[in-house]
């Protein structure tokens, strides 16, 4: 199947889905027609195996297996570089690409900034919304941002490209109108808002789930907003991820069993997964649809306690845990907490940083912190 093939695949999907933003059309014209994603991959990609490990993928070698992850599904990433058996880079997925476009509310002649550059696609769509000479992206990996760099050149695009630490480096163009990251971080870092002008727009994923959409206050003192969209990003680089599941289940002493009353599946909620993370920010949880309808959760604190829950097709559970901690039942408190209050969805959480303190609150601005 032809390059355009693909991407009139991945548009229809977009369609069926309703991805593409209504708000703002230029997005989906961009995307198709003005700076095709393929022209932003570089020739090695990576895929998983299946089993144990990511594998090279070669546009010399196996031009339709390229192309297939450069035009995968809407919520398809495409995997550019792994660092030590994991991911560290990637093309975004276009869903939440479109997504975090729409929600910066970029026009003509704004200013922008871009954290985390890449293979410089993103960029490459802001220039292309902004104007020439408005776009700034740093890339804290010297070899992506000199690779970006030739690519936005060849592509006739203006985009100043620094290769250097987002909490540190600060382009000379600041105060800007839009501030947007392409990789997730737990604090925002207050960098970020002091160049960015009063009144200007920051679009950041939090806590690798969703990302929310920030605007500074008139005093420059402080900026506030909303949860905007679900999806999952790479962390900041540097970031201590903490033992894998297995290393931390491994090390325990003991494994006992325990009664969890719930039903597990209701963890494929994103919203409710959502609200765990804000009660609960150091329990990681991931979930898994087993053989024979069945259905898993692992939970961990990356340190020294665990939990999984094994569901079968009948709908009868078994828990375990291991370690001080005893996660379900913290898990199970959050729940709660999130059902007490109605069970609201990612876009009823907002956030507000000062130079302080950064709080995640429900409902309104003036609201207590989330806290179970």
């Amino acid at each position: 199947m032809h390059l355009d093939d693909r991407r009139r695949t991945l548009a229809e999907a977009m369609d069926i889905q309703g991805r593409w933003p209504a708000d703002s059309p230029w997005v989906r014209r961009a995307i198709l027609e003005t700076i095709p994603r393929h022209r932003f991959a570089p020739d090695r990609l990576w895929a998983w195996n299946g089993h144990d490990a990511y594998v090279p993928v070669d546009r010399a070698h196996d031009q339709d297996a390229w192309a297939d992850l450069v035009y995968a599904g809407p919520e398809d990433s495409t995997i550019i570089q792994v660092h030590q058996g994991l991911p560290s880079s990637s093309l975004s997925c276009v869903a939440v690409v479109a997504d975090m476009l729409d929600s910066l509310m970029l026009e003509p002649g704004h200013r922008a900034l871009e954290f985390g550059t890449g293979t410089g696609w993103n960029a490459a769509l802001l220039a292309h919304r902004a104007g020439a000479g408005m776009v700034s992206t740093v890339e804290v990996d010297a070899d992506l941002a000199a690779a970006a760099t030739r690519r936005l050149a060849a592509a006739g695009l203006d985009v100043t490209v620094h290769a250097g630490d987002g909490n540190t480096v600060r382009p000379g163009s600041a105060p800007f109108d839009r501030v947007i990251a392409t990789y997730a971080v737990e604090d925002i870092p207050w960098a970020w808002i002091e160049q960015t002008a009063p009144g200007g727009r920051l679009v950041v994923p939090w806590g690798r789930l969703g990302h929310v959409a920030l605007t500074v206050a008139d005093d420059g003192k402080s900026a506030t907003g909303w949860g905007q969209g679900l999806g999952l990003f790479m962390p900041s680089r540097g970031t201590d991820q903490g033992r894998a599941f297995h290393t931390v289940r491994d090390a325990s002493q003991a494994t006992r069993t325990v009664p969890f009353e719930r039903d597990p599946r209701r963890l494929g909620d994103a919203h409710l997964v959502f609200a765990l993370r804000v009660s609960h920010p150091d329990i990681r949880i991931t979930t898994a649809a087993a053989t024979g309808d069945g259905f898993t959760v692992h939970l961990h604190d990356g340190a020294s306690s665990w939990a999984a829950t094994d569901t079968r097709a009948d709908g009868t559970t078994t828990a375990y845990e291991g370690g001080p901690r005893h996660l379900l039942a913290e898990l199970q408190a959050g729940w709660e907490h999130w059902e007490a209050r109605g069970a609201p969805p990612l876009w009823d959480f907002g956030m507000t940083v000062t130079p302080e303190r950064q709080s995640i609150w429900f409902g309104a601005a003036d609201a207590e912190p989330y806290l179970p």
